[in-house]
């Protein structure tokens, strides 16, 4: 034995094994996942500008250090949480015909809008986004690699069935997706969407898209 070493004939020397971290040491995921939930509910209760560390401990049932741990500014904690809205996705709607890929669309989108928590949260940031360019990044890579994504597919679907002209106009054909849902949900809000909206808006939208 060597110093602690252990060797015999045929084996190289064996160091003593680092024990894992145990405890304190391990981010625990039931708390990260309470601590983001409990982000959403601060942020819909008070908003970002009076949103503080200790409001989401308090919430989420933990000690500041809980949170501090895991991010090092309540902007560090918001741009994650933003920042993984990306890569959730949604569903990408396959049904062979773009007014019915679009009515599916709107409909997953304006239930995730309509949810209390989501029309509180998302208003506040986008105006917290005009002051704030990280935030601002955050929530234009969200909403570029989730909403949009999933509407470009759907338009490159439409053109390889050939539903669209040769040659349109991309750039406008997804601010047609994306544009009226988001207008009506966030910036109008109101509580219940018309009956027969979402069908109209979808029948609307897909022919307008047809005509670029």
């Amino acid at each position: 034995m060597l110093g602690g070493m252990t060797t015999n004939a045929d084996e190289q020397p064996t160091r003593p094994r680092r024990r894992a971290p145990a405890g304190a040491a391990v981010l625990r995921e039931d708390v990260t996942e309470a601590i983001r939930a409990a982000v959403f509910e601060e942020l819909a209760a008070v908003g970002y500008a009076r949103m503080s560390i200790e409001g989401i401990a308090r919430r989420a049932g933990v000690g500041k250090t809980a949170v501090y741990r895991r991010w090092r500014s309540k902007l560090h904690l918001v741009l994650d949480i933003v920042s993984a809205l990306a890569v959730q996705g949604l569903p990408v709607p396959d049904t062979g015909s773009l007014e019915q890929d679009l009515r599916l669309l709107y409909e997953v989108t304006s239930r995730a809008l309509r949810h209390p928590v989501a029309s509180q949260v998302i208003p506040d940031l986008l105006a917290e986004a005009a002051r704030n360019p990280d935030i601002d990044q955050a929530m234009q890579k969200a909403l570029r690699e989730g909403q949009e994504s999933v509407a470009l597919r759907i338009l490159k679907a439409a053109a390889a069935r050939g539903e669209l002209r040769p040659g349109y106009a991309e750039d406008v054909a997804l601010d047609l997706v994306s544009g009226p849902l988001y207008w009506r949900s966030v910036v109008i809000r109101g509580e219940k969407l018309p009956k027969g909206y979402l069908t109209a808006l979808a029948r609307a939208t897909a022919e307008g898209i047809k005509a670029l």
